[in-house]
């Protein structure tokens, strides 16, 4: 059996990875920080702190984590832009695959949904790298959202186009 969209499973896949690395971030950057919840001390002030007496399976997990992460004594926001990084991606990429899955059904060019696809996992890197790094605008971040906007404005533009082939 053939796959009748192969660019986009290879896309979809890179795009998993890409996810994977950003939660990760996100994990080791919560466990480093031991906030749980939240994105800063201030957000978990007025949250109970269930791990004043933590039962043995957190105790456990906690002992765990810290042995392999070096704890953070400071709020330096990089849990923040992490956590922000990592929804952003969730935000866009969903679209922007559909997109990509849409046209490589249509009859449209491989070159455009190689075009849309490499675009995409290249500004999405840029987009989480220059977000985590740096707080504000950087130049990673907007080669990251002007990459995005590109993919959203030709993927539906192009969508609209073979879509009115199909309508015909």
């Amino acid at each position: 059996m053939t796959n009748p969209i192969p660019i986009s499973t290879f896309l979809i896949g890179i795009h998993g990875l890409i996810a994977f690395a950003l939660s990760y971030l996100v994990v080791m950057e919560r466990t480093r920080t031991k906030l749980w919840h939240g994105e800063s001390r201030t957000d978990v002030a007025t949250q109970p702190d269930y791990l004043k007496n933590p039962n043995r399976w957190a105790t456990w997990i906690d002992q765990i984590s810290q042995k392999t992460v070096v704890t953070k004594a400071i709020e330096d926001g990089v849990l923040q832009r992490t956590v922000r990084a990592h929804a952003n991606f969730t935000e866009h990429v969903p679209l922007a695959l559909l997109f990509i899955i849409a046209l490589e059904l249509a009859p449209s060019p491989v070159w455009l949904v190689w075009l849309l696809g490499g675009t995409l996992a290249i500004a999405r890197v840029f987009h989480a790298w220059g977000l985590i790094q740096t707080y504000g605008p950087s130049p990673a971040r907007a080669i990251g959202f002007f990459g995005t906007w590109f993919v959203y404005i030709v993927g539906s533009l192009a969508c609209l186009y073979y879509g009115t082939i199909g309508l015909v």
